[in-house]
């Protein structure tokens, strides 16, 4: 394959194969693309920056190589990534592995196995039940291998908690990647795809929770809108926000199909995206501020003599002081507030 000293391909036919190989071993991402076919809008939606009004950017050089709209600080547009460019953002598992380890050196980037999500995410729910093996009970071969045994029976409730809270209590994964703790359609480090019913995604246990104690479409769907809004994320790298983003709406239409049959209606899959967009969002997790918005800014002063400019750079960035940058603070939405408050600075739910 070309590249260009890097690792990095240097066309988008040299990313082709790498793309059908992971629609091959993770077919989901093939329906995921039919559903954008269907409704365009969907993109639209997903690379929406609600902070600045503007798309997410890649905020990586891994795509320079691919000319303009694919530079550093090049908004991740529509076009860029759709019709015969919808081959250029594929999972990390598919990346050339020189790419991977130049994004290990430079943004620290290093997936977690399934098996380590699972067990961080029984921890979270051990505590919240009080108990062990709610989802399921964790295998660790003596050969290595790890695996997990899903618990088939219906989930039971601790004495003074409702599956409704469970819904709802409030979730985060920093630095999120792809999200492989919120959902886990597939093993982000070995690919391999994991069916509906095996999953262990902090959403997966919501919708199974949702599953299992809803009927008709309309009250799952909106028990499912719950727990699509008690569950965050945020990465620096436009590409991962904008995986993280499909694999939270990926993971809602395959629980609906699991359970329906079907797809949902068209509405109802634009407002799932559009809640995930709020929830899933680019920042830089050090700063609390959009990736590299902080900067020298110029003073213009008037007096009798004339005019004075003055360059001052960042305090917080200067002193490690998270709420003196001078950069863009990342909003996100409290869908419980009443609406005139629903927007708040994430840095001001730190302490």
């Amino acid at each position: 394959m070309a590249e260009n000293g890097i690792g990095v391909p240097v066309s988008v036919q040299d990313l082709l194969p790498h793309r059908q190989e992971a629609l091959l071993h993770i077919h989901t991402f093939a329906n995921d693309e039919d559903l954008i076919k269907r409704y365009p809008e969907i993109l639209e939606i997903l690379l929406r920056d609600h902070t600045t009004n503007r798309n997410i950017f890649w905020a990586t050089n891994c795509y320079s190589c691919l000319g303009e709209g694919y530079q550093y600080n090049d908004p991740i547009s529509v076009e860029s990534i759709s019709g015969n460019n919808s081959v250029i953002v594929i999972p990390r598992a598919f990346k050339p592995l020189e790419q991977q380890r130049q994004r290990s050196r430079e943004m620290a980037e290093v997936f977690t196995p399934a098996w380590i999500c699972n067990k961080q995410n029984n921890l979270i729910d051990n505590a919240w039940f009080g108990r062990e093996g709610i989802f399921n009970s964790e295998v660790d071969g003596d050969d290595g291998v790890h695996s997990w045994i899903v618990n088939p029976t219906t989930i039971e409730f601790p004495a003074g908690k409702t599956w409704r809270d469970y819904v709802n209590e409030d979730r985060l994964e920093i630095t999120c990647g792809e999200a492989p703790y919120l959902v886990s359609r597939y093993d982000t480090v070995t690919s391999r795809h994991i069916p509906v019913g095996e999953r262990i995604g902090l959403i997966d246990r919501k919708l199974r929770i949702v599953g299992e104690n809803t009927s008709s479409s309309g009250e799952w769907l909106k028990a499912a809108q719950l727990a699509f809004q008690s569950v965050y994320g945020y990465d620096w790298q436009g590409d991962n926000v904008l995986l993280a983003r499909r694999n939270l709406l990926g993971t809602f239409l395959d629980h609906y199909r699991d359970r329906f049959g079907k797809d949902p209606q068209k509405k109802s899959i634009l407002y799932i995206a559009y809640i995930i967009s709020w929830n899933v969002w680019q920042m830089d997790g050090l700063k609390g501020v959009i990736p590299d918005s902080c900067g020298k800014r110029r003073i213009v002063t008037a007096d009798l003599f004339g005019e004075t400019e003055t360059v001052i750079g960042c305090e917080g960035c200067r002193t490690g002081n998270i709420r003196r940058h001078n950069g863009i603070y990342c909003l996100i939405k409290d869908w419980n507030a009443t609406k005139d408050k629903q927007k708040i600075r994430f840095i001001d739910l730190i302490k």
